[in-house]
């Protein structure tokens, strides 16, 4: 399934996550939060979200490297400051967070299966393609990096 590498963008994919996840909402069981509890999980991990996916990319804006995921031949620099200390996908991580908090406001069990889901697709389709670009680009400094940081948490 080569053809799927690096094709779909991120942000389209979590869209279609999104509609997944509303589409199974009536089919599913409910996890069993009160609709206030549910409401501020949302914000609080939304906020999560939002903090590290766009602490990564402001930190890839300030090394002037490429944000484009489906180009990341065209990485100018390895970035290894900031939040890229602590996990190699900080953008990555928010997507996964956001569709968590997501799927826990709908109240919805089969929506939160779909969470793992994503984190495999993303994980085969475009973080592994991803790392191979930047092996060939970065050779043992990536080496060191990826030893040093776990790929999500």
């Amino acid at each position: 399934m080569k053809f799927l590498e690096l094709k779909i963008p991120p942000v389209i994919l979590v869209l279609v996550f999104i509609l997944s996840m509303l589409a199974l909402r009536q089919y599913s069981p409910e996890i069993g939060f009160e609709y206030n509890t549910r409401l501020i999980l949302f914000i609080l991990i939304s906020v999560l979200s939002a903090l590290m996916s766009l602490s990564g990319v402001m930190h890839f804006r300030t090394a002037k490297t490429t944000v484009d995921p489906r180009n990341p031949e065209k990485s100018a620099m390895l970035v290894t400051n900031g939040i890229y200390r602590y996990t190699r996908n900080p953008m990555y991580l928010g997507f996964v967070f956001f569709l968590t908090g997501f799927s826990i406001f709908l109240n919805s069990a089969y929506s939160l299966i779909l969470v793992p889901i994503f984190i495999i697709y993303i994980t085969l389709f475009q973080i592994i393609p991803e790392e191979k670009i930047l092996l060939k680009i970065f050779a043992q400094e990536f080496i060191k990096y990826k030893n040093s940081v776990r790929r999500w948490l």
